[in-house]
């Protein structure tokens, strides 16, 4: 096939993509399921086994036929992975690009202070996982599909069963004000030494299984390991090892080299290029790619260049990783899965995938201070498999070690115990009384609290709190824009800024919090003065003076269509209040009667508010009372007249006639002002005033509105 038809495949492929993991992970979240399953059921949903199959105008074979159709047909070279996967080779490297990305930002995000830090617990909690869950998943394995504790697709379940996805079990923490409990710390850094082992244990074994020649079916000799297959072990080992050594020695340095090139951007792509070239070096050493790819995170999560590099990459993880996740699932093959067999095995493998994380985390927890309470929590924490278990399956049917069967079988874990996770956990932590047998000690982090009772003055506290601290050199990565989470970090100090509408709260080391509390101090000093200066310079009655002079000028199209959310059901040409309140209201009470509102009580007390600050009377007899509010869900407008006109507090101290009211909710992008600026420019023309105060009904106002 053409070159340029491969291209336009694969960009209709891609298009295509984009949209479906959109899409189903949006649906997936708005019914409360994680957002990466909503993904990878889109993948099983526009696969080759499914709607990409189908015949279609131009795509005899379907949009994604089974392993690229004509494309890799035609293809003078098949690789082995395009013959063992149902995508095209061009989608499933894409989908390998995706896996390195998402592994380097796992191991950029790995904590490692908190893991040396809770060091015994995390290694003896995240041993007694991986290794339960490898047992007990090889012993699966065996049970139902018979052959040896060696063979090929015994041990890679087995690893696959150790994959810990601790995303999901932190969200929760977070909800329930856990995260720094003893169990919620634990679960961290026992989750961090899960991965860690689970690495190694992938390392090994695809260098084990590298001299057997892979594919199902191959089985050690019965007698124990070679000396071959031990010294490819201990080779895999020590390569692992010695990289991830170097990698923490030299982080600083590397991250000092990574600086040079000043722009973030640019020491974060070069950053990424790192973790490729490591994946393509251990790929040729038969082992992994994504090990590579997490060792080059991993090395540079304890810099303090680590935050930035996340936030700069975060658009090319936001592109990639969903990508990954539905190529997963377009190899799923849904006659397979849908056999009693792999539905039976893919339940059974989830059951014991599950009480390998409760017995083999739970059971040591007992031993080092946690009561049964606790141990379950922590249990119930490490149940959820995701990314990983995801790769490691990829990788073990692009070899052959896995065939759809098995690979089937993955994806029903994968689901159940992410699915399963979260009502399990949340029940554990429902369970009133501490989780430990001791009294747990007090950590040596301390929350500050500053309420500043405005949302505008905590947005401008935030806002010069963050310059400053860049400019002292520390580095700001958003952690969630939604919940307005912020992680600012240089060398050893690091700290989360967290706000709400009217409050700031810091969380750092008791130790970093006399500086924290000088640097808000100096900052709110440094606002104080900044509006001194401000309010001896302008006068706010003269800028509302001159912005009411301002002549009228012909509407454009952008006026009009901003007006016409003003409709006739919204005008009242007979309002009968006689003061500012009783105005407000009454306009207020004819957007609520139409279900407008959410909350009609905090919208009055935030346009009230806003009035308070600054009167909206204007002059000529037109008032605009208006507020942001998180009573409303979009912008809304109400128009009324007065016949006979009240003391709105006009800039000409004349009675004022008309009266427009608008709110826009406050986290919504909404042409607030704009609105205001075009219904200034329509009323101050005199004739369009005259006609809406002498109009006989809403429908005759309206019509003026837009014609101006």
């Amino acid at each position: 096939m053409d070159i340029t038809l491969l291209m336009a495949e694969l960009a209709l492929q891609l298009g295509v993509i984009i949209f479906a993991v959109r899409i189903c992970g949006k649906l997936a979240a708005k019914i409360g399921i994680p957002s990466v399953l909503g993904e990878l059921l889109s993948g099983v949903l526009i696969g080759p086994h499914a709607l990409g199959g189908i015949p279609l105008p131009g795509f005899p074979q379907g949009f994604c036929p089974l392993g690229g159709g004509e494309a890799a047909g035609n293809a003078e070279f098949v690789s082995e992975v395009a013959q063992s996967i149902t995508v095209s080779p061009e989608l499933y490297t894409i989908s390998v690009i995706a896996s390195i990305v998402l592994l380097f930002a796992s191991g950029l995000e790995t904590d490692i202070k908190l893991f040396l830090r809770y060091s015994v617990a995390g290694v003896f909690i995240g041993l007694g996982g991986a290794a339960a869950s490898f047992f007990f998943g090889a012993w699966t394995a065996i049970s139902l599909l018979g052959g040896s504790f060696a063979s090929p697709e015994v041990l890679f379940l087995g690893i696959l069963s150790t994959a810990t996805s601790v995303g999901i079990t932190a969200r929760i923490l977070s909800d329930k004000k856990k995260m720094d409990s003893p169990e919620g710390v634990t679960i961290l850094a026992s989750a961090v030494f899960d991965d860690v082992l689970g690495i190694i244990i992938l390392a090994i074994t695809l260098g084990v299984i590298g001299i057997m020649g892979g594919g199902a079916g191959n089985t050690v000799d019965s007698i124990g390991l070679s000396k071959e297959i031990a010294f490819i072990a201990f080779k895999a080992f020590a390569i692992w090892l010695g990289f991830t050594a170097l990698g923490l020695i030299f982080s600083k340095q590397l991250a000092k080299f990574l600086k040079l090139f000043k722009n973030p951007y640019d020491f974060s792509i070069l950053a990424l290029g790192i973790a490729l070239l490591l994946a393509g070096f251990f790929e040729k050493q038969g082992l992994a790619l994504i090990i590579g790819a997490y060792i080059a995170g991993l090395s540079l999560s304890s810099t303090d260049i680590a935050p930035i590099i996340q936030e700069k990459l975060k658009g090319l993880y936001d592109f990639f990783v969903p990508i990954f996740f539905c190529v997963m699932g377009m190899m799923v093959d849904l006659s397979e899965i849908a056999k009693p067999s792999v539905l039976l095995f893919g339940f059974i493998y989830s059951v014991t995938a599950i009480l390998a994380k409760l017995i083999g985390c739970g059971g040591p927890a007992l031993l080092l201070g946690f009561n049964r309470r606790g141990a379950l929590r922590i249990g119930m924490g490490m149940v959820p498999r995701g990314e990983v278990a995801l790769i490691i399956a990829g990788l073990g049917l692009a070899s052959g070690i896995l065939d759809a069967k098995l690979f089937g079988v993955v994806i029903l874990m994968t689901f159940i115990t992410t699915l399963a996770a979260p009502p399990l956990l949340n029940m554990s932590l429902e369970i009133k009384g501490k989780g430990t047998i001791k009294e747990p000690l007090k950590g040596d982090s301390v929350e500050a609290v500053w309420d500043f009772h405005s949302p505008e003055i905590t947005n401008l506290v935030v806002n010069k709190l963050f310059q400053a601290f860049r400019e002292e050199g520390f580095f700001v990565q958003t952690m969630s824009m939604e919940d307005s989470v912020f992680h600012v970090r240089k060398d050893n100090i690091a700290l989360i800024i967290d706000r709400d509408d009217t409050s700031l709260s810091i969380t750092a080391a008791e130790a970093d919090m006399p500086y924290i509390k000088t640097e808000v101090y100096e900052t709110i000093v440094g606002l104080e003065e900044s509006l001194q200066k401000l309010k001896e310079t302008f006068n706010p009655k003269v800028l509302k003076q001159e912005l009411a002079e301002i002549k009228p000028s012909n509407k454009s199209q952008n006026d009009d269509d901003l007006l016409s959310i003003i409709k006739a059901s919204s005008i009242k040409l007979d309002l009968v209040g006689q003061t500012k309140e009783a105005i407000i209201k009454e306009l207020l009470q004819i957007l609520d009667d139409q279900g407008l509102l959410d909350d009609s009580a905090l919208v009055l007390q935030d346009v009230l508010d806003r009035e308070k600050i600054a009167s909206t009377g204007m002059q000529h007899g037109i008032a605009l009372p208006h507020g942001k509010t998180e009573g409303v869900s979009r912008m809304v407008a109400a128009l009324g007249i007065s016949r006979n006109g009240i003391d709105f507090e006009s800039l000409d101290g004349e009675k004022t006639n008309i009266f427009v009211l608008l709110v826009s909710p406050k986290r919504t992008a909404e042409p607030h002002v704009r609105f205001l600026a075009a219904i200034s420019k329509l009323l101050g023309d005199e004739m369009t005033r005259k006609q809406l105060l002498n109009a006989d009904s809403p429908e005759e106002a309206a019509v003026l509105l837009r014609r101006g």
